[in-house]
């Protein structure tokens, strides 16, 4: 190729390529400044995107563990709740026929204990009926576990097992009807009494062995969490300060390119000045 030619102008057409490799560079930082990532899509790099993809996802699955867990965790909470105040009310319901039970006593009295003993059966039936969270009731008669997811794969769960708090049921053996009229009669609840609330107290020791269960994990899924979230942010995320220096380095060398560019097509324009002084 002839070194003055105004058909081809190789000059102009390296520093266009050049300016064009810049200018894509550019555009590249551009968008890690403003992103933040270094690998937003697949084009980027194909292989560390998938793998930071799978990573998301197995983030996105452990919400869905922590919100089983931290659901469990509600329930179990309003069962001992409950559990507890049960366990309260059989304490009263203790000295009631225990008072009952001396022979000392007019039938009046006797009867006003009977009257707060039968009351407070029936608030234990309110309790145990009331503890509700979300649908799921561990102290009512027939009450199933509850089972929460452990893992991400849901191979892994966490059973809290249901304790039956209802009158006349495995653990409170009193009837919702029961009463007494004679000293005898108070008497004999006794030691149904002290079973239920020895019962109850186990009960509660179960339920309480479940929350620190569903705790525990809770607290692991989210540290799980926060480790696959910072490995996903080393594999993608842009060093923000290097790409800020390297976006001042290019958006220099693409004004110069930019001059270069205009330099190079001048050159044909100089040739003109060899024939200005032909007539």
């Amino acid at each position: 190729m002839p070194l003055n030619s105004v058909n081809t102008n190789s000059d102009a057409a390296l520093a266009l390529q050049n300016l064009n490799s810049t200018n894509a560079q550019v555009s590249t930082l551009q968008t890690e400044v403003t992103t933040g990532l270094a690998i937003s899509t697949a084009k980027d790099n194909g292989a560390v995107w998938a793998i930071a993809q799978g990573q998301r996802a197995q983030v996105a699955a452990l919400g869905s563990v922590t919100q089983s867990l931290q659901r469990g965790q509600s329930a179990v909470d309003v069962a001992l709740s409950a559990g507890q105040t049960v366990s309260d009310l059989l304490v009263q319901i203790k000295t009631k026929v225990l008072a009952a039970s001396d022979t000392s006593l007019n039938t009046s009295s006797r009867q006003a204990l009977n009257n707060d003993f039968k009351s407070l059966l029936n608030q234990i039936s309110t309790v145990v009926g009331n503890a509700n969270f979300n649908g799921v009731n561990l102290l009512k008669n027939g009450a199933s576990n509850y089972t929460a997811l452990a893992n991400a794969d849901a191979t892994s769960v966490i059973t809290v097992k249901a304790q039956d708090l209802s009158l006349g049921g495995a653990n409170i053996s009193i009837a919702a009807t029961a009463s007494f009229a004679t000293a005898t009669q108070a008497q004999g609840y006794i030691n149904s009494v002290n079973s239920a609330i020895q019962n109850v107290s186990t009960a509660l020791g179960g339920l309480g062995t479940g929350s620190n269960a569903l705790g525990a994990q809770a607290n692991f899924v989210s540290n799980l969490s926060s480790t696959l979230n910072t490995g996903v942010g080393n594999l993608v995320d842009a060093d923000l300060a290097s790409a800020s220096a390297q976006l001042q380095a290019l958006q220099t060398k693409q004004q110069l390119g930019v001059q270069a560019l205009s330099i190079a097509n001048g050159e044909s324009g100089n040739l003109l000045s060899l024939f200005r002084n032909i007539q």
